[in-house]
Order: C-alpha cells, then sequence, then structure tokens
C-alpha cells in the first residue's frame, strides 16, 4: 500500500464509525426535533433509528436516502475512499434497496494534504461505486481542520421489499454476516501495531459490499435488517429490539470474528467509542457472569463497514445462512434469538 508522508490518521481525532456520536447522546438530539408523520409518503424516518430514509412514490416504488461519512483510519488515501464509499452504500443495501448513484462529501485541510493525496481518496470511493454499479454524480466540498470523506447515497426499492430494523418478531432467528471487530484492528492500526495479514484482512471485510441485502429484501422469511457499524453489536441489535418491541439474545460464543481481534483485545487495542457505547445502552444489556473483558469489548467494538444484523423465520434460519455464504459472506453465523419480552440484550 502506498502511504502519504503524513499519516492520514495522524490528522483525524478519529477513523471510521468510531466517530460516531454516542447512541445515547444521538438519541437525545434527536428527541426534540419535528418528525416526518405529516408525510403519509416517509415509509421510514427516524422514529426506530433505522439505515436510511424511505419515500414512497407510488404503488411500485419506494426511494432510499442514506448519507454517511468519517475520518480516516487507515493511511493508504485509496484504501480509505473504498471503506468509506463501501460503509455508506451499505445503507441502502441494509433496507433492502438497489443503490442507484452516489453524491461526494469531502472535507480536506488545505495545505496539508497534497492534491494526489486527496485525488486518490476520490478514486477508492468511486471505484466502490463502480463495483455496485453506481456513478458519483455530484457532491461538495468543503476546506476542513480533518479530513473526512463519504457519500450521499439513493437506491429504489419496492414497497413490499423494505426492511426496516423494527421487523423482528419472536421466534425469529439472528444471522450476521461479517466478523467483529474492525474497531479493534483500527485501534492496533493507529499505534502501529497491527500485522500486515491484518491489514489485508481488514481490508477485505470493510470493502466488501452488502449486496446481499438486496436479495434478502425480496425474501418473505426476513423480517427486519440492519447494518452493524459504530455502536457495535449491541447496539444496533439493541435497536432492533427497541423498534421491534421484543427482546433479543445473542450467543457470545457463536459471534463470528475476525482472526486477530481476540488477540488483540486481549493486548488492550480497544477504541475510545467502545466504552462510550457501553455507557450508552448497557443498562439495557445482561452479560453472563465472568464474560471476559475481551468479550465485552468485542459486543460494543464500532465497526466501519459491518455485516448485517438479519432477524428471519427461525425455521428457515439455516437454509438463509446458506445463501448468505454462498452469495460471498463465508463467515456468516447464526449468532441469536428472537424472544418475546421488554426490549433489552441478553447474552448467552
Amino acid at each position: 500500500m502506498s502511504v502519504p508522508t503524513i499519516r492520514l490518521t495522524d490528522l483525524a481525532h478519529g477513523g471510521g464509525c468510531g466517530c460516531k456520536l454516542a447512541p445515547s447522546l444521538l438519541q437525545e438530539l434527536l428527541a426534540k426535533q419535528p418528525g416526518g408523520s405529516a408525510f403519509s409518503q416517509l415509509v421510514v424516518g427516524t422514529e426506530t433509528g433505522d439505515d436510511a430514509a424511505v419515500w414512497q412514490i407510488d404503488d411500485n416504488q419506494c426511494i432510499v436516502a442514506t448519507t454517511d461519512f468519517f475520518m480516516p483510519m487507515v493511511d493508504d488515501p485509496r484504501d480509505f475512499g473504498r471503506i468509506a464509499a463501501a460503509n455508506a452504500i451499505s445503507d441502502v443495501y441494509a433496507m433492502g434497496g438497489r443503490p442507484i448513484l452516489a453524491l461526494a462529501i469531502l472535507g480536506m485541510p488545505l495545505g496539508k494534504l497534497a492534491v494526489e493525496t486527496v485525488r486518490e481518496i476520490l478514486s477508492g470511493g468511486a471505484s466502490i461505486c463502480a463495483e455496485a454499479g453506481i456513478p458519483i454524480a455530484g457532491g461538495h466540498s468543503i476546506d476542513s481542520p480533518e479530513p473526512i470523506y463519504g457519500l450521499a447515497v439513493i437506491g429504489l426499492v419496492s414497497p413490499s421489499n423494505v426492511r426496516r430494523n423494527s421487523g423482528a418478531k419472536p421466534g425469529d432467528a439472528l444471522v450476521l454476516t461479517k466478523g467483529l471487530g474492525v474497531g479493534i484492528y483500527s485501534a492496533a492500526f493507529k499505534k502501529e501495531k497491527l500485522p500486515p495479514d491484518a491489514y489485508a484482512e481488514l481490508m477485505a471485510t470493510t470493502t466488501l459490499l452488502n449486496r446481499v441485502g438486496q436479495v434478502l429484501g425480496e425474501d418473505d422469511g426476513v423480517h427486519a435488517i440492519t447494518d452493524v457499524t459504530g455502536f457495535g453489536i449491541l447496539g444496533h441489535a439493541l435497536e432492533m429490539a427497541r423498534g421491534s418491541g421484543v427482546a433479543i439474545e445473542l450467543r457470545v460464543a457463536d459471534l463470528p470474528m475476525l482472526s486477530q481481534a481476540q488477540a488483540l483485545a486481549e493486548a488492550g487495542f480497544i477504541t475510545g467509542a467502545s466504552g462510550r457505547n457501553w455507557s450508552s445502552y448497557g443498562h439495557d444489556v445482561v452479560l453472563p457472569d465472568r464474560l471476559p473483558q475481551w468479550q465485552t469489548a468485542l459486543l460494543t467494538d464500532p465497526q466501519t463497514s459491518g455485516g448485517l444484523l438479519i432477524a428471519c423465520a427461525g425455521d428457515r434460519a439455516e437454509e438463509i445462512r446458506g445463501q448468505i455464504e454462498k452469495a460471498g459472506y463465508p463467515i456468516a453465523r447464526i449468532v441469536g434469538s428472537v424472544v418475546p419480552g421488554a426490549p433489552q440484550i441478553l447474552v448467552r
């Protein structure tokens, strides 16, 4: 990989989805904002913290709209662009949609980065959009103290294929499509302790498009989908539980991990966002006795361009998991279940 003279990560106080506001603060900020209930065409708004907005055009089609951007978690500018673009497009897939175009969001510290470095960031983003089959049709750029890149993405979906994070039902099984540990890897990278093979694994998972979400949206056995990003597996599972009015059980032993996540977490490579996440929602999580600290860190670890968390009919869970694996997600696992009860996460 090529690395600029100045490390991109040295110019940012945080990186990737670890930059997100803590879940509790975000809830507080949105609590008094006007909602979209006055607009009958707004199928999905801010009410359940879903991945994207959905606006129904007519009986046959909806628009999916989302935006996502952050500061660099790696130093290679092209890699940064690729991760940010894959992460932004994921929100459309998480709604069961098909992306159709993107707009670039760019903030760069003028005088600190070479023009060629910025060009490589944009090129990386464009390469992922090309994989998704969409153009970057425009965008906006500003002079900012820290480097920022991301996309606003527009997609389409049939009304019957919209998959919210609030459709989980008791008896459903939960499937996770990618391994956890991206935040742990990024913390090690920031301190220059991430091995080269782990960096390759990091890039492979964060640039793998969640396009299987579009296929899952066509399956009546799939009841809810969300992508796992900055709030960690606990935070996004809790959003699903709250939106659906159910409890969720997660089996910690079944959660897929990146290959060196445990070793790096045990060595202390934990992000600050992990602690903020736990402070925000730990009161709604029941952990087993004597759970190792590294596993608690994994549960709250902020993912960037993470996998999809899917609630599907329990009797079809293995079939659906197998379809996801064949679609290019070899680490996909059944990781828990949906049960009646007050919204909370029960870690087993």
